[in-house]
C-alpha cells in the first residue's frame, strides 16, 4: 500500500525541483552575504581615496619643486604647472589637480606648515572626514 498526500504526491518519491521557501532562504543568505561584503569593500575603497590623495599631494609637490629648480622661484598656483614654458613643462596634466573626491588640490606658496616656516610650498587636500592630507604630513 502507498501512502498520498493530499495532492497525490507519494512523499517517498525523488523530488525533482526546489520549493519556493527553499529558493526564499537561499537568496536570503546571498543578500546578507553581499550587504556584509559591501560594507568592507566600502571601507577598503575609501581608504583607496587616501592613499591616492596622499600620492597625488606629493606628485604636486615634487612638481613645485621641480618648477623651482628651473625658476628659481615657486609657481604662483598650481594651475601654471600644466602649461609648457621655456624651461620645461608641463609638470603635471590637468586631471592631476583634482583630488580623489572631486575637489582640486589647494597649494600656498609661502608654506605656513612647513617646519621651518617657508622652507618649501604648501600642498593639500581635505578628507571626507575633514583631516587635511598635505605635502607636511607624514
Amino acid at each position: 500500500m502507498q501512502i498520498r498526500t493530499p495532492a497525490g504526491r507519494n512523499p517517498s518519491a525523488p523530488r525533482h525541483a526546489f520549493t519556493l521557501l527553499e529558493i526564499l532562504v537561499v537568496v536570503a543568505i546571498i543578500v546578507m552575504l553581499a550587504g556584509v561584503g559591501s560594507y568592507y569593500i566600502m571601507q577598503r575603497l575609501e581608504d583607496a581615496k587616501l592613499s591616492t590623495a596622499k600620492a597625488g599631494v606629493v606628485r604636486a609637490s615634487q612638481a613645485v619643486e621641480t618648477y623651482k629648480l628651473n625658476y628659481l622661484e615657486a609657481p604662483e598656483s598650481l594651475a601654471v604647472l600644466t602649461q609648457g614654458g621655456p624651461n620645461g613643462g608641463p609638470y603635471l596634466k590637468e586631471d592631476e589637480l583634482i583630488d580623489p573626491w572631486g575637489r582640486p588640490y589647494q597649494y600656498d606658496q609661502n608654506g605656513g606648515h612647513q617646519t621651518p616656516p617657508g622652507i618649501k610650498p604648501d600642498v593639500w587636500t581635505t578628507g571626507p572626514q575633514g583631516q587635511e592630507i598635505g605635502n607636511w604630513t607624514k
